[in-house]
């Protein structure tokens, strides 16, 4: 493989499932040389598991500006699952300044961290429904798509549906909130 002109170990190979920025986990089909704009670089061409839109994507390999991950091992992925047990992060109750710290965590790529982020607006999400109110907008999104990322990656490394793992992390969101209520 190519990058400039040095060769170099590429992180991932062919047939590899990895967590590709907001596109979640994604299968990597093929690395070749392309040449774009007279320049010859290694290239991942890869595609979201969960690929109804038939997207296929190309990346240079040397490419630090977007997040590209090994999956988790079932042990860690274990040990984030049990974190839905324990309160989340503490909430700002500035709406601005709460959703850029959010997104700077899911982009950051942490998996702890964002499942920390997941598991607060979880709790946030059950409070207001049993309010009868609705979770801010701009939450609900950074959940919708920090949660369907980290669940499936959590199925994959665990080896379990990804319902199964909905289902656990509701479960342990609704101990620990029960236990916190007096």
């Amino acid at each position: 493989m190519l990058i400039g002109k040095e060769e170099v170990i590429d992180l991932f190979k062919t047939g590899d499932l990895i967590i590709y920025s907001t596109h979640g986990v994604c299968r990597i089909d093929d690395i070749s040389d392309k040449t774009v704009a007279g320049e010859t670089k290694s290239y991942y061409t890869l595609h979201p598991i969960n690929n109804s839109q038939k997207l296929q994507i190309s990346i240079p390999v040397d490419n630090d500006n977007v997040m590209m991950l090994t999956l988790l091992e079932a042990d860690e992925a274990s040990e984030i699952l049990e974190s839905f047990r324990s309160p989340g992060v503490e909430w700002n109750p500035h709406s601005n300044n709460r959703n850029r710290e959010f997104l700077n965590v899911v982009h950051s790529g942490n998996r702890h961290e964002i499942a920390q982020v997941v598991n607060t607006l979880s709790r946030r999400q059950i409070e207001a429904l049993q309010a009868n109110k609705k979770l801010y907008e701009q939450d609900r999104k950074i959940l919708e798509n920090a949660k369907t990322i980290l669940v499936k990656e959590l199925s994959l490394a665990l080896e379990r549906s990804e319902s199964d793992i909905e289902r656990t992390i509701g479960e342990y969101l609704h101990e620990s909130m029960a236990t916190l209520t007096p």
